[in-house]
Parts: C-alpha cells; sequence; structure tokens
C-alpha cells in the first residue's frame, strides 16, 4: 500500500472523510457535464431555464457506469470497501443562480432498492423520483461509502459541504446527539477542485450553505456498497 492511499484510509477511518484532488481529466469532466447537465440528459432530471440542477437514478446513463467502475475511482474505494464494492446509487447536484438552496446538517441515512420488501431492521420507507427508499441496520451504512466527484472548481463561496468530523463513528444519532456534536467539534469545510473528490462515510454529519456567489458547483455523487442485502431486498442500481 502507497503512502497515499494509507493516509486516504487513515483519514476516512478517524474522520469519516477524505479530499483527493485531480483524480479524472478536464476531458473526462468536459464530457460529463455535456453528458448529464441538459435537459435532456435522460433519468429523473430537474430543470430550470433548460438547466439541470438535480437528477437522481445517474447509473442509468452509460458515462456514469463507466465512470463508477473506472481504475480511477476504484482504486479509492477498493481500499476502503474491498474488491466487491459496486456502485449503488448515482444523484448529480448543481447549485445555480435559480436553483441555491442549503442542506440542514443530516446523515444520509437511505438507501435506493428495486422494490419494497419488509425485512427485520428495514424502515422507515420512502418513495423518491418513483424509487423504493428504505433506512437500511446501521451494518449497512458502516459497509458504504460516497464519492462526490466534482465538475467545477468548489470554493468558500460556493456553498460547499461541510462534515463534523469523526461524528460517523457513533451510529445513527437522535436529534440531542447531532446538538452535542455540533456543540463539541468544529465543521470542516470540503473546498475542492474540479475534478478532484471528496470521499465520506454517509454516517458522517454534513451540511452546506447557500453559495454567495451562486454559478455552478455541480457534483457528481456515487454511493458504493461493500456487501448484498439481506431478504432478497436488491440495490435499485446495483
Amino acid at each position: 500500500m502507497d503512502s497515499v492511499t494509507a493516509n486516504i484510509l487513515q483519514s476516512i477511518a478517524a474522520q469519516g472523510y477524505a479530499i483527493v484532488h485531480d483524480i479524472v481529466s478536464s476531458d473526462v469532466l468536459a464530457r460529463l457535464i455535456s453528458e448529464t447537465t441538459s435537459d435532456s440528459s435522460g433519468g429523473d432530471a430537474r430543470a430550470r431555464n433548460s438547466s439541470v440542477y438535480a437528477s437522481r437514478n445517474l447509473l442509468g446513463l452509460p458515462i456514469i457506469r463507466e465512470l463508477a467502475r473506472s481504475t480511477e475511482l476504484r482504486q479509492l474505494v477498493e481500499p476502503v470497501l474491498g474488491p466487491s464494492a459496486r456502485p449503488v446509487r448515482g444523484i448529480l447536484f448543481d447549485k445555480t443562480p435559480s436553483a441555491n438552496w442549503k442542506v440542514a446538517w443530516h446523515q444520509d441515512l437511505s438507501i435506493a432498492v428495486k422494490r419494497r420488501i419488509d425485512v427485520p431492521g428495514f424502515g422507515p420507507w420512502s418513495v423518491k423520483a418513483g424509487t423504493q427508499h428504505v433506512q437500511p441496520p446501521v451494518e449497512v451504512l458502516r459497509d458504504m461509502l460516497t464519492v462526490r466527484l466534482h465538475l467545477d472548481d468548489c470554493g468558500e463561496d460556493n456553498g460547499p459541504l461541510v462534515v463534523l468530523p469523526g461524528s460517523h463513528v457513533d451510529g445513527v444519532l437522535s436529534p440531542q446527539r447531532v446538538c452535542q456534536w455540533r456543540e463539541r467539534v468544529a465543521p470542516a469545510c470540503c473546498l475542492c477542485g474540479a475534478g478532484g473528490v471528496v470521499l465520506m462515510r454517509p454516517l458522517i454529519l454534513h451540511a452546506s450553505s447557500s453559495a454567495r456567489m451562486p454559478g455552478h458547483r455541480r457534483v457528481v455523487h456515487i454511493e458504493y456498497a461493500g456487501g448484498k442485502l439481506e431478504g432478497g431486498m436488491e440495490w435499485n442500481e446495483g
């Protein structure tokens, strides 16, 4: 194991996240922007003024499947989750002047599955963009890793992701525990250039503010899982 990989693993284990720069080339970024951010890109795209600001079920696009299986991303994911890791959900986020939102502190607790099967330990259920979502047992979430690829430079004025380092180790947090983490730990701002990635555990507390200078802050968000689901349940995009 090289020193870079060792440092990434240490950061994810201790802090719950890591930032890795210059992972994807400018040519690939240009293709991704072209094929994912027009209102004709397909999938569950949400657009304003002919510009997509959010899209679910992104792994349905060939270019995203290619990206998710690429050596560049798998060499980041496999040391954390093992060689059986597979992409299970893809989402596009963008912050623009017409779609400039903020996100409160939260954990990513739901997964997307193909169909509802009532299995002990899974619930509650919800439906997003026509797809069944469910909160799985915490062990499933601990065996997942999110890769957030930045298609644009993201500085302090672009509404970057902020995280509470170390909060991923505490399981699913009650509102009281969220407040305690916020009082005890200083947030870390995840600044990242185009072509870089933020790796994060779903259980880490994270948030983002509205962009002070909204332009584009396009992020391809790909979730990977290290294992299978129980009771015949299947990942929606796995």
